[in-house]
C-alpha cells in the first residue's frame, strides 16, 4: 500500500516525519532512481526508496531508551566539532534518534528510539503533550514576571509563546527553582522567554516527557524504557487541535 514518503521514512527508524520532510526536501531521498519530494508516495513492499543512496528497510525491532544528557553534550546524533553527543553516551548497535532535543547548556530527559511515529507523536506541536523543566534563575521573581511566563510572552523575534504552567519551588541564597510545564518546545524558548522578561538562567533541567519521567537517573547514565513505560507514552490522547487554542487565546 502506498503511503506518504516522510511517513515510510519515519516507521523504518529515520526519525521523526518532520526530520525525514528536512531529508526529502535537501533532495537526499530517492524512489526507483528518481529525487522524491513533498508530497511523493511510494510502497515499500514494492519501490527501492534510498536514503544517501542506501536502501531503506524496515526495522525489524524499535528500540527506546532514556538518557540523562549533561550539559557540554549536543542532542544530535553526529556534530561537526569535537564535542560529545548523546549517541557516544549511548552504546547500543543500531539507528537511534533523539526525541525532544536540548540545547547543549541544559541537562535532563532526553529520549533516544529508532520508532519515528512515536517520535512525531512526542514533537509535533499538534498533539501538544506537556513536557516539565526545573529552572534555576538568577533572582527571585515577582509577580509580574511570573504573570507574563504564564501567560505567553512576545519573544525578540516577535513569536508569542504559548501560556505555560510556572510554579515557585524554593529559594536558594538570590535564586530561586522554578517547575516550568509546556506544551511547545521552540529552541532555547525557556532562556529566550527569561531573558525577555528579566530573570537570568543558571540551569535547565528537563524531567519529564509526557508520562516518561527522569527519575533517578544521573548525569549521562541511561536506561531501556519498561513495557509499561512504551505503552504509556504511546497511548497518549492528543490534544486539542493547536488552531483552537490559539483562536481562544486571541479572544
Amino acid at each position: 500500500m502506498e503511503e506518504r514518503l516522510q511517513k515510510i521514512l519515519a516507521r523504518t527508524g529515520n526519525g521523526s516525519r518532520r526530520t525525514c520532510e528536512e531529508l526529502i526536501i535537501a533532495g537526499r531521498v530517492t524512489v526507483n532512481g528518481q529525487v522524491a519530494h513533498i508530497g511523493s508516495k511510494a510502497d515499500i513492499q514494492f519501490d527501492q526508496i534510498k536514503l544517501d543512496g542506501k536502501i531503506v528497510k524496515l526495522q525489524e525491532n524499535n528500540q527506546y531508551i532514556i538518557l540523562y544528557k549533561p550539559r557540554g553534550v549536543l542532542s544530535t546524533v553526529s556534530a561537526p566539532d569535537p564535542r560529545p553527543t548523546v549517541r557516544d553516551l549511548v552504546p547500543v548497535l543500531g539507528t537511534l534518534y533523539p526525541v525532544g532535543r536540548l540545547d547543549v547548556d541544559s541537562e535532563g530527559l532526553i529520549l533516544l528510539t529508532n520508532d519515528g511515529e512515536l517520535a512525531n507523536q512526542l514533537t509535533h506541536p499538534r498533539y501538544g503533550h506537556e513536557k516539565e523543566y526545573r529552572v534555576l534563575v538568577a533572582r527571585h521573581p515577582d509577580e509580574k514576571q511570573l504573570e507574563a511566563w504564564q501567560h505567553g510572552v512576545v519573544l525578540q523575534d516577535g513569536y508569542r509563546t504559548k501560556p505555560a504552567e510556572v510554579h515557585v519551588d524554593t529559594h536558594t541564597g538570590k535564586g530561586t527553582w522554578m517547575r516550568v510545564i509546556m506544551k511547545e518546545g521552540r529552541k532555547r524558548q525557556i532562556r529566550d522567554t527569561c531573558r525577555q522578561i528579566g530573570l537570568p538562567v543558571v540551569t535547565i533541567i528537563r524531567v519529564r516527557i509526557g508520562s516518561l519521567k527522569i527519575g533517578n537517573l544521573k548525569p549521562k547514565e541511561w536506561r531501556y524504557l519498561t513495557s509499561a513505560e512504551i505503552k504509556s507514552l504511546k497511548t497518549l490522547s492528543p490534544a486539542p487541535p493547536v488552531s483552537k487554542t490559539v483562536r481562544v487565546k486571541k479572544n
